[in-house]
């Protein structure tokens, strides 16, 4: 049993002992919320780029055609109605609303992900819907992908692409660098 001048001590302690658990579970919900904020940024972000890059070049193509920066790049919009670098391209409205939901549920997968993965992995993962939601809407505003960024060197044509792309790719490696390089 306690004596009556440790009894204030104690109580001083409980209590501190009280607001340091309370601070510390505020401080990791904060840290997750703020974890998805910065997820949610991202892929704001990325999908805003891509937008916007397609809605100028769409824009500009419709009056002027292509745009020549130089003997390695040009900007032509071609529209994209397969996967990646045109594969899987169909006529068939089967396949193409196939593929769509297909990519639907990739998007849902990789959300899935970021709620499961470390930092480092939700930042990467972010990119990647951020990019693959760019192309989604597209699939689903215009039937297809406009893809305009066509490097080249002389008649060599690499695959036409666009900024999602870029941010798809760029999440992948990375991810993929990650695991490789940087394990635990």
């Amino acid at each position: 049993m306690p004596n009556a001048p440790d009894a204030p001590k104690q109580l001083k302690i409980a209590i501190k002992m009280k607001s340091l658990k309370f601070f510390s579970e505020k401080s990791i919900k904060l840290k997750f919320a703020n974890n998805y904020l910065i997820c949610l940024l991202i892929i704001v972000f990325t999908f805003s780029i891509d937008r916007v890059s397609k809605i100028k070049i769409i824009n500009h193509q419709v009056n002027n055609g292509v745009v020549y920066i130089n003997d390695f790049i040009n900007f032509e919009l071609i529209w994209n109605t397969g996967i990646a670098f045109g594969f899987l391209s169909s006529n068939s409205s089967i396949i193409y609303n196939s593929i769509t939901l297909i990519i639907l549920f990739v998007i849902i997968f990789l959300v899935y992900l970021v709620s499961k993965s470390s930092f480092s992995e939700k930042i990467l993962f972010s990119i990647i819907i951020g990019g693959a939601l760019g192309n989604f809407y597209d699939r689903y505003a215009y039937s297809a992908v406009p893809d305009f960024i066509d490097i080249h060197y002389k008649t060599f044509h690499w695959f036409t692409f666009n900024m999602a792309d870029i941010f798809i790719t760029i999440g992948i490696v990375a991810l993929i660098s990650k695991d490789l390089y940087f394990k635990k």
